[in-house]
């Protein structure tokens, strides 16, 4: 039983290797010239003000649940509508229920106050 996972641990054992190998190259190689222009903030623009363990405000988590449940929606709606006639009433059914539920996750979002911005 155990010849069954020889591959699959030789596998393993390949990719561990030659993915430290890899990033060992790396460090070897990499260039270490660091100037103002690589070490300068890049994502947003200005110097970081705080701890990286700070509060966020409730709204950004909000507005993530917001883009799930309509990319969740789009996502299953295109397969639904292609296949509708095959799948008859059930599928109806099933795809009405999927929908409530997510209006249900809308309606909570719109209560919270997550579709105003100050």
């Amino acid at each position: 039983m155990l010849e069954n996972y020889l591959p699959v641990l030789i596998f393993i054992a390949v990719g561990l290797v030659f993915g430290s190998f890899m990033i060992l190259m790396g460090f070897i190689l990499g260039p270490r010239k660091p100037d103002s222009e690589k070490t300068s903030p890049y994502e947003c623009g200005f110097e970081a003000f705080e701890d990286a363990r700070m509060k966020f405000d409730v709204r950004y988590y909000l507005v993530a649940i917001l883009f799930i449940i309509f990319d969740l929606e789009i996502a299953f709606l295109f397969p639904w509508a292609v296949v509708l006639r095959d799948i008859g009433y059930f599928g109806f059914t099933a795809m009405v229920v999927f929908l409530g539920i997510l209006v249900i996750g809308f309606i909570y979002e719109w209560k919270k106050g997550a579709l105003q911005w100050e």
